[in-house]
This record gives structure tokens, C-alpha cells and sequence, in this order.
């Protein structure tokens, strides 16, 4: 695919997330005029705090890949992959691969299974976090299990390659996806490295208390509502395991099928809690964690363009004929 339309793809995932995230904003009304506006600002911070701890273990998996860049270059690059968050699984932050690529020359698929082992970290911690809310109040385990459950059979095709070689080979059949069958296959490979038990149970312990911030949060907005209570390990269990069951939807964010879940739980589960409230609480918490990093990642975004194309523009220069640089 040619920077162009890479960028025009970009452009547009982005347009669907600003429509969808003003769509979110237009059913917030005059409920929230008792509500209190401290716990957003906190869980705005919190969730700065689930950013940060999760760039440790992206510069952890950057030292073991053995890919050497500038400190700034790789806060830049994973900052730029929140813009993306929106998409499907979080997939669309592969484009950390490609400003890698275009900013120091590192070849994609030796990063690209970091993106892949992130999203299987944050998923396994997410469960132990759900399963934390269950062993402690005993509510919506059809749901976590059934999430595990699928955890646990993509943790299995990783130990076991032959089924998953197999996979690669199937869909790769068609003539135009046969050029997609070598970089897949390496991709593998590297997220099999990754995902061996010492560096996943390390990269896990990282996310769970990322993960475990954003919990925080979802629990300081419900509270901050007149006469709304839910208990952290409540709150906990029903972030974790909406956002998982998000992600398995594979739909753009998680969209519909997050908030439709927290809402019917936060209603079922949590004190004073009616479903208009659930329904305000549910947004507010998407806006400080889902839409907030949209945006933070458009400003890395824009701030890591601009490097590549001076990077490219010193590379021309360089480049360029004595004569024409003179003529310059």
C-alpha cells in the first residue's frame, strides 16, 4: 500500500470515530447537571496512567525484539497507535510498524508481532481482572468464562503452530493474498517468541495494573452521580469484561457492544444506578478512556508525520544532485 493510501485510510477511520464519538456526545442531556465533574478529570488522568504503564511494556518488547530507537522516536510511535484504537481489536495500531519503518528504517515484521502480543496481554490481563469481580461477587460468569474461553483457544494456537501454519496457508490460497503468506508467517513466528511464558506472564504483570487504572476510573464516574454506588471489584469485573467482549466483537471500538454491556450490568449489578444513569455513566466513561485516546494519538499522529516527512525531505536533500543543490 502507497503512503498515500495509507494516509487516506487513516483520514477516514478517523472521520468515523470523530462522527461516532459526537453521535456519543449528543445523548448526553441535563441528567448530568448533579454530576460530579472532579471524577472525570481523575479518570482522564487515570487513564494517562494506563498509557504510560503500557509504554513500559511496549519498550520492553522493543529491548527483546532487539530494535534500537531514540526514547522520544518510540513514545511518538506508540502514542500514534491510540489514534487507532478504534479499529477492530486495536489492530489498526500496526501502523506502529509502519512509522518504525518510515522513521528509522526498522523493518515491519519484526515489530508488528509486538503489536499482536500487546492486544494478547491486554486481553489476558483484562480477564484476570473480570475474573477478580467474579470469585468476589458471583455475577455474569456465562459471560467471562465464555470470554476465557476464547482467550484460552487463541493462547493454544500460539503453543500449538502446526493448526495455526495451516491457517496462514488456507487463507493465503488466492493468487492476490499469496503475497501476504511469508510476512504472515513471520509475523507468527515473532508472536510466538513473544507470547513464551516468561515475557507473557512479565508483559501481563504490566497490564494488569494498567488495565486495573482504568477500572478506577469507570468506578470514580458512576459514583460521581447522585446517589449511584458501585464497588471497585464490581466496577472492575464490568470493565473488563465489557471492553473484552468489545474486542472479541471485532467491531470498530468495540462499538455498540461495550455500552450496550456496561449499561445492562451497571443496572443489574450496581446501587441506585437506573438506566438513564447507567446510560450517561457508560458514555462518559468511553469519552475518558476510548475517545480520549483517539484523540491524544492525533496529536502524536500529526507530530510523527511531521518527522517522517522531514526525514524524507533530508533524505532528497541529501540526495539530490551538487548542481540542484546549489540551484536550491
Amino acid at each position: 500500500m502507497s503512503r498515500t493510501w495509507l494516509w487516506i485510510a487513516i483520514i477516514v477511520i478517523v472521520a468515523i470515530a470523530v462522527v461516532a464519538m459526537l453521535g456519543d456526545l449528543q445523548h448526553l442531556d441535563d441528567r448530568l447537571a448533579g454530576f460530579g465533574w472532579l471524577a472525570f478529570v481523575f479518570a482522564l488522568l487515570l487513564a494517562l496512567g494506563n498509557y504510560a504503564i503500557r509504554f513500559l511494556r511496549w519498550q520492553l518488547y522493543l529491548r527483546h525484539q532487539e530494535v534500537a530507537v531514540p526514547v522520544v522516536s518510540s513514545l511518538l510511535v506508540f502514542g500514534a497507535g491510540l489514534s487507532l484504537s478504534i479499529t477492530p481489536a486495536k489492530l489498526g495500531e500496526l501502523i506502529k510498524s509502519y512509522l518504525l519503518r518510515e522513521m528509522h528504517d526498522v523493518p515491519a515484521p519484526r515489530t508488528a508481532p509486538i503489536v499482536v502480543a500487546e492486544r494478547v496481554t491486554d486481553l489476558i490481563a483484562l480477564l484476570a481482572l473480570a475474573v477478580i469481580g467474579v470469585a468476589v461477587y458471583g455475577v455474569e460468569t456465562v459471560l467471562v468464562i465464555g470470554s476465557g474461553s476464547v482467550i484460552v483457544a487463541g493462547l493454544l494456537l500460539l503453543a500449538w503452530p502446526r493448526p495455526t501454519r495451516w491457517l496462514i496457508e488456507l487463507m493465503t490460497r488466492p493468487a492476490r493474498l499469496r503475497k501476504f503468506r511469508a510476512p504472515l508467517h513471520e509475523t507468527y513466528e515473532g508472536l510466538a517468541i513473544l507470547c513464551r511464558p516468561k515475557l507473557l506472564l512479565i508483559a501481563t504483570a504490566i497490564a494488569i495494573p494498567a488495565w486495573a487504572l482504568e477500572c478506577i476510573g469507570f468506578a470514580l464516574i458512576v459514583n460521581a452521580f447522585p446517589g449511584a454506588h458501585v464497588e471497585l471489584g464490581l466496577a472492575m469485573m464490568i470493565y473488563a469484561a465489557t471492553t473484552i467482549a468489545g474486542a472479541l466483537s471485532f467491531l470498530p471500538g468495540g462499538l455498540g457492544v461495550t455500552e450496550g454491556a456496561m449499561t445492562v450490568l451497571l443496572v443489574r449489578s450496581a446501587t441506585g444506578v437506573d438506566r438513564p444513569t447507567a446510560f450517561d455513566a457508560t458514555l462518559l466513561t468511553r469519552l475518558a478512556t476510548l475517545w480520549f485516546a483517539v484523540l491524544l494519538g492525533l496529536v502524536f499522529l500529526a507530530m510523527a508525520r511531521a518527522r517522517i516527512a522531514r526525514r524524507l525531505n533530508d533524505k532528497s536533500t541529501t540526495n539530490a544532485p551538487p548542481g540542484s543543490r546549489l540551484q536550491g
